[in-house]
């Protein structure tokens, strides 16, 4: 049976787009921002939907005491790069190859990354939205300014909304595509022992 083989060949090649599009985006809705402050997440990268996104998100925190977001000290956005690439070759391989226990380790690997890379970036937005400065020049006693992991969240005037950008979308994807082919390679070949 291919259809498991394109499918898996088609995750890998979907988690190509990480490299040009943003995985994530962090909009904060408010008054004197109508339109949003759009910040975006890259796998090797953070900007926004305007050069100045990031400057104009730092001097929004550093009136309440967060601390500056310098991408050059994430050490998450230069290991991640290598990560990608190793399993768009290893989809690659396991097309090529299509044995059974390479697609469930391929799968298994990439679903345990996505679990610990969603919990690290949790606990990124918690030490941003906690670790205040106390000499900040606005202070919101028993406030936190951490951001939702996923979905829509009130911060003082502010309404925080965090959800996948276009690569996020295509990585959900080459989840599905893994384990739809994972589950077809299974069921072949319980087709042929029996």
């Amino acid at each position: 049976m291919k259809l498991p083989r394109i499918l898996i060949l088609l995750a890998g090649v979907l988690m190509i787009t990480l490299f040009f599009w943003p995985m994530w985006n962090i909009t904060l809705l408010a008054p004197q921002y109508p339109d949003g402050v759009h910040m975006h997440i890259y796998i090797n990268k953070i900007g926004g939907a305007t050069p100045g996104t990031l400057q104009n998100i730092n001097i929004l925190n550093h009136y309440i005491g967060m601390k500056t977001i310098t991408p050059e000290s994430i050490p998450e956005l230069k290991y991640m790069p290598p990560i990608v690439i190793f399993f768009i070759v290893t989809a690659f391989l396991v097309a090529f190859l299509d044995k059974k226990w390479m697609y469930w380790t391929w799968i298994s690997a990439l679903v345990l990354i996505l679990i610990v890379g969603l919990y690290d970036f949790y606990l990124w937005e918690y030490d941003y939205g906690h670790s205040l400065d106390p000499k900040a020049i606005m202070k919101f006693e028993g406030e936190s300014f951490q951001p939702p992991l996923f979905g829509r969240k009130e911060i003082i005037n502010f309404t925080a909304i965090s959800l996948p950008h276009i690569s996020g979308v295509f990585l959900g994807i080459s989840v599905i595509f893994g384990m739809i082919a994972t589950y077809l390679k299974t069921k072949t070949s319980k087709k042929l022992v029996s």
